[in-house]
């Protein structure tokens, strides 16, 4: 444990990771500090070893909105979301965040 995250605050940082997943898969993890099971979420994302990059909807609320509008996923927290190839290819949300579904998304779309 003890994983640290890539913090997503800006639109421009957004824009760059999903130009990233041209090369690679690109997880992105939508955060609530006010939600319990966001919490329970947080703990299974620390046990990804590849890059998990963190979006905390109170600070990034306009980015949060953003992700919803390119990706037409309707906005939810906790939600993982992992894109290659510029486009979303997969997501989950709540209960269904789990390091182990992440990972076989990620090894799918690799």
């Amino acid at each position: 444990m003890g994983h640290s995250f890539f913090k997503i605050d800006n639109k421009e940082t957004l824009d760059k990771l999903i130009t990233d997943s041209k090369a690679k898969p690109v997880v992105i993890f939508k955060h609530s500090n006010a939600c319990g099971i966001s919490s329970a979420a947080y703990r299974e994302m620390e046990k990804i070893e590849d890059q998990v990059n963190l979006l905390e909807v109170q600070s990034a609320r306009d980015v949060s909105r953003e992700l919803a509008d390119l990706t037409g996923i309707r906005h939810e927290t906790p939600q993982v979301i992992v894109f290659r190839d510029g486009k979303a290819v997969w997501n989950a949300s709540h209960f269904d965040v789990k390091a182990g579904a992440v990972l076989k998304a990620l090894e799918s779309h690799t």
